[in-house]
């Protein structure tokens, strides 16, 4: 598989076979993912690897910890915001659209708050990923460290699809970072700043026929001097 190839066919998958990934797997995209850009060779980022007893270990701790929130438990506070509060015109419409595309396709309409809820629940249970990836950044790091945090996940998401896996990053596991920070012995210099979901692509499910749409390239790129 060519560069462009990883780039076409990588997609955020959300319903994965139990087929495990084996360590020696993961071990070999993480050291090769360490080749990412870094400013000033920083390297800011932070990798747990969960799988095995050990996720569904976690998977048991989220569903209670989401059903506690849920029946009006105390939500944990934030350490980042996902989405700017007051996100403008076309980015909210691209993020609109997004999750309508995605809601159709696995029969959840708008009125069914219930119903997408549930669905939304599936993040934390890494939507039934064997193998699960938190990164993690030291809280004294700045907006050029996170571009490469961004950097790095994306290069292992390619990585991944040179070996025939899928993956689907998930800013979701932010919303309780007390709770997994906790989970895995996170240092109190240290903050969550995404997961991944690692697996293969379960091609009978439909959510994973959803390709996102994408803006043409003069909507978002200019061109000086050629």
């Amino acid at each position: 598989m060519n560069v462009s190839e990883a780039v076409a066919s990588r997609c955020s998958i959300r319903d994965f076979l139990p087929t495990p990934v084996t360590g020696a797997t993961i071990r070999q995209v993480l050291a090769a993912a360490s080749r990412s850009p870094s400013g000033g060779n920083v390297q800011p980022w932070h990798i747990d690897v969960i799988a095995g007893s050990k996720l569904d270990e976690l998977k048991a701790l989220m569903r209670q910890r989401v059903l506690a929130i849920a029946a009006g438990g105390d939500a944990e506070e934030r350490d980042y915001d996902i989405y700017p509060k007051d996100l403008p015109t076309p980015y909210r419409d691209y993020r609109f659209k997004l999750g309508e595309d995605m809601y159709a396709l696995v029969g959840t309409g708008r009125d069914d708050k219930a119903g997408r809820l549930r669905w939304f629940a599936r993040n934390w249970e890494a939507f039934g990923a064997p193998m699960l990836l938190l990164c993690s950044v030291d809280r004294r790091m700045g907006k050029p460290q996170w571009s490469d945090l961004g950097m790095f996940l994306q290069t292992v998401m390619l990585l991944l699809r040179e070996q025939g896996l899928d993956s689907c990053a998930q800013e979701s596991w932010s919303v309780y970072p007390r709770t997994v920070g906790s989970f895995i012995g996170l240092p109190p210099e240290r903050m969550i700043f995404a997961g991944m979901a690692v697996g293969y692509r379960n091609t009978e499910h439909a959510v994973n026929s959803l390709h996102s749409d994408r803006a043409p390239l003069e909507t978002f790129a200019r061109f000086h001097g050629i």
